[in-house]
């Protein structure tokens, strides 16, 4: 084998050793959707698993530090249960009743879901007003919807 192929081979080689490695250290490319019913019962059963999951923001719960970047609030699924959220960074500009939150992360061996990634969906996006006039009801009926799909 000459020198040059020798070289071309070698790049290969390290090429895809390099996107395996990007890939499988991503945590969102192994991610369990898992319901917030399935966590509130059996949330021991995915610990260390990175885990996406989506409920209804309990505006009551929620806890904002600036000072610290810390985050803590409560999702549900009506009659399905509640999950506890902490999360470190920035909270989202829309978080308002009943908003449909998305959060990606790990659940702690006290229950506690600690989120890396938290993300709302907005819904004057598809109502198409703003937040004042804001329809906690239809948010609901399109939540639901969402977890028929």
């Amino acid at each position: 084998m000459s020198k040059n192929k020798k070289i071309v081979m070698g790049l290969a080689l390290a090429s895809v050793a390099f996107v395996i490695m990007m890939f499988s250290t991503m945590p969102s490319a192994g991610s369990k959707e898992i319901t917030i019913a399935d966590l509130s019962k059996n949330g021991s059963k995915y610990e260390g698993d990175y885990i996406m999951t989506q409920g209804l923001l309990n505006k009551e719960s929620v806890k904002w530090d600036a000072d610290k970047l810390e985050l803590r609030f409560e999702l549900y699924e009506e009659g399905q249960g509640t999950l506890q959220v902490f999360h470190k960074g920035i909270k989202p500009d829309n978080f308002s009743e009943d908003v449909i939150v998305l959060v990606e992360g790990f659940i702690q061996e006290d229950g506690v879901f600690e989120a890396e990634k938290v993300q709302t969906k907005c819904p004057t996006k598809y109502e198409g007003e703003d937040m004042e006039n804001y329809d906690t009801e239809m948010h609901k009926e399109m939540y639901k919807n969402d977890k028929q799909e």
